[in-house]
């Protein structure tokens, strides 16, 4: 919610710098009038659209760039019980505070406005109602009501009542009420005082621009001979106000702008498409979720490049080093995970992407990380900085730094993809994907140099291929992720799927994706076909 507020904001500044420096001198009033209207609405609408075009990633699977994916796709899930309480944050009931002084604000003017109309005498016409106070020289509108003051001339009131009569045609207190309701939810932006401000002028300009040009300087006259009683009131057309007066006076002696400089509106289109473009690629991979992707240094080189992968103490006889390694990292971080007992109480979970290095001496340096609170990425990190010393990885024969990058999910449903990996290989005798000699063949990967990589990026491609976001899901407000394990038969189909995830719905359609999976190759342990687990997780996250 935070970024949505900032990337309103940010758009909102834009639209206002473009409107000062170019459009509000010029005198397309009614143009200037849509465009503050359209660029407020355009503004909040934004942060929300996503064009499908200009996507540069699928937005279901959260992954890593390329050269740090680790070819291990399992997630290590930690899991905690949510306390029932719902958290309230200072922020929440600052915002709340800020509400209802703003509600209060503006029922006292309303109230003020309906104690001036009391004391008045109205006078009913067939467009307008005129409510004349006595002893004043206020004049304003109100929806299709003019308070004037009694001690204007006959001369000056029909020029006022002219001038108003636009306003109430117009119905430019719906514009100004309009802004009044936003300050009431967005009361900490000072944009949208802004905003209003710049209507609320720009209603006068437009006002004025009906006085016949012979009647101009008396117009002018009148509005600098006047002793000023205005009525503070944000949401009125005040006839007037000193901070207005000479910005009208200016605007009533200019010339008509040139048709030509309409053009001006035109910077909209690319303005628009470059907030659609920023708004649009706001992948996973760029979000606070995931590491962001940094250039390897020279002497770092990625664990899927390795002639010889690092040896984690109890890895020196296996005969698939890489497997074991994996193994070993997520049975370290099970082992030593603790959820800290102040994000339990908190309510906070999600997923810490955890990158870090080892170093030439075989030691864990730079550890970085990227999660949705400081609570669970010191935990990680904590975790991390307790992995072994270990022989270090080769390249060419020269020991080398390796990054390696894996997610640690916190969550507090219960929900585990290890718990339901480890009790489905049970029941189906099936081998885990990370320990079979050889891993299933997916089709087009027969003579890939590692079988490994090749089948993890077929299956993402196939989900990402596939995915299609249940339409009764993002209409109930549906999201979350779904954990997925089917086995691989010995005949190279897919089999015994299961799935554990927020929703029927989500289960059913990520099931549906992984029953139209190819058939390939069986896995091998030794000389012997056997069936494989495996798992992935899929994430269903509505912009």
């Amino acid at each position: 919610m935070i970024q949505y507020i900032l990337e309103c904001i940010a758009f909102q500044l834009v639209f206002l710098v473009i409107y000062d420096f170019f459009l509000k001198r010029e005198t397309f009033f009614q143009w200037n009038r849509v465009y503050l209207l359209a660029t407020f609405a355009a503004s909040l609408a934004l942060p929300w659209v996503e064009i499908e075009a200009f996507k540069n990633e699928a937005p279901v699977l959260l992954g890593y760039s390329e050269y740090l994916w680790n070819l291990q796709p399992t997630a290590i899930v930690g899991v905690g019980t949510a306390p029932a309480a719902m958290e309230i944050t200072w922020l929440i009931v600052l915002f709340f505070i800020g509400c209802g002084m703003a509600v209060i604000a503006f029922v006292v003017k309303l109230w003020r406005l309906r104690t001036l109309k009391l004391t008045g005498k109205v006078q009913v016409y067939r467009d307008h109602r005129r409510i004349l106070i006595p002893q004043s020289n206020v004049a304003f509108s109100f929806l299709k009501s003019i308070f004037l003051g009694e001690n204007f001339s006959r001369k000056e009131t029909e020029s006022i009542v002219a001038h108003e009569m636009v306003h109430i045609r117009q119905w430019h207190t719906l514009d100004l009420l309009f802004f009044e309701v936003v300050r009431i939810v967005f009361w900490f932006n000072p944009l949208v005082y802004v905003y209003q401000n710049r209507l609320t002028e720009l209603h006068e300009f437009i006002a004025d621009a009906q006085v016949p040009k012979q009647e101009r300087q008396e117009h002018c006259e009148m509005l600098l001979s006047q002793a000023f009683e205005v009525r503070n009131f944000s949401f009125i057309n005040p006839f007037f106000k000193s901070t207005l007066i000479k910005k009208r006076i200016v605007m009533l002696q200019k010339s008509k702008s040139k048709k030509i400089w309409q053009l001006k509106y035109l910077v909209l289109v690319p303005l628009v498409l470059g907030m659609l473009f920023y708004t649009s690629c706001e992948s996973e991979a760029n979000s606070k979720e995931n590491l962001e992707a940094t250039p390897l240094k020279s002497n770092m080189v990625p664990f899927s490049e390795l002639d010889a992968v690092p040896i984690f103490p109890g890895c020196e006889n296996s005969e698939d080093k890489r497997a074991c390694f994996n193994q070993k990292i997520m049975e370290h971080i099970s082992k030593n995970f603790n959820y800290p007992e102040e994000a339990l109480e908190k309510n906070i979970e999600g997923k810490v992407s955890v990158l870090f290095t080892i170093n030439t001496e075989g030691s864990i340096v730079n550890i970085e990380n990227r999660g949705p609170h400081p609570l669970l990425e010191e935990e990680v990190e904590g975790i991390i900085s307790k992995l072994p010393k270990m022989q270090p990885g080769l390249k060419d024969g020269k020991t080398v730094n390796i990054p390696y990058s894996i997610p640690v999910i916190f969550q507090l449903d219960g929900t585990s993809a290890q718990t339901i990996r480890a009790n489905k290989a049970l029941e189906s005798n099936a081998i885990p994907f990370g320990e079979v000699d050889e891993v299933p063949v997916f089709p087009g990967c027969e003579n890939a140099t590692d079988s490994r990589a090749c089948f993890n990026e077929n299956i993402m491609r196939h989900i990402s291929k596939n995915f299609s976001y249940p339409q009764e899901a993002q209409d109930r407000g549906i999201q979350g992720r779904v954990s997925a394990l089917f086995t691989i038969s010995k005949e190279g189909n897919v089999e015994n799927i299961a799935m554990r995830g927020p929703d029927k719905l989500l289960e059913d359609e990520v099931e549906r994706i992984l029953k139209r999976l190819p058939v390939m190759k069986p896995g091998k342990n030794g000389v012997e076909e056997v069936a494989v687990a495996y798992s992935i997780p899929v994430n269903f996250k509505l912009e």
